[in-house]
């Protein structure tokens, strides 16, 4: 189990690495080769976690910032996915998030990429868009650890793995 400390700790380094991933310019790794991009390419995936640890580290009700943003959230979640494990399908066309791995290797199956697409520890990638939707397998043997920046609608209709 995490101290608060250290709980703040991953917070505060995973905020600061996604806002210099943002500010570097630079493109984030892990990202499909320009070749291999192809609407439509995966069009669907496991509808169910297998292997997840889904825990929220800390959410913002963003109410307080106008009506615009009434029943939406900003939340920050560590996930820790075993060997095998599976971050089910999902759409991100209204939940904008920014994932940073933090320790081991993990594969996405993106709908817009014919190949898979290897993360690695330290990448960054930014997940938004019409039609963007993925599922995550973790085909090492070691556990996955990520943490995920997102804004998302309704709390109570959250299961986490959305």
């Amino acid at each position: 189990m995490f101290k608060r400390e250290n709980i703040y700790q991953i917070a505060l380094g995973a905020t600061i690495m996604l806002a210099l991933a943002g500010a570097s310019g630079s493109a984030f790794a892990g990202e499909c080769p320009a070749d291999k991009v192809k609407e439509g390419a995966v069009t669907s995936g496991p509808d169910k976690p297998v292997g997840v640890t889904d825990t929220v580290i800390a959410s913002i009700d963003l109410a307080p910032k106008g009506d615009n943003f009434k029943g939406q959230m900003l939340r920050m979640r560590k996930l820790t996915i075993e060997p095998g494990g599976i971050v089910p399908w999902h759409e991100h066309s209204k939940r904008p998030a920014n994932i940073y791995v933090i320790s081991g290797t993990i594969e996405e199956y993106r709908s817009n990429c014919l190949v898979p697409i290897v993360h690695k520890a330290g990448d960054v990638t930014a997940e938004f868009g019409k039609g963007l939707a993925h599922w995550w397998k973790n085909t090492s043997t070691e556990p996955v650890v990520l943490i995920s920046s997102d804004l998302f609608e309704d709390a109570m209709k959250d299961p986490h793995m959305m």
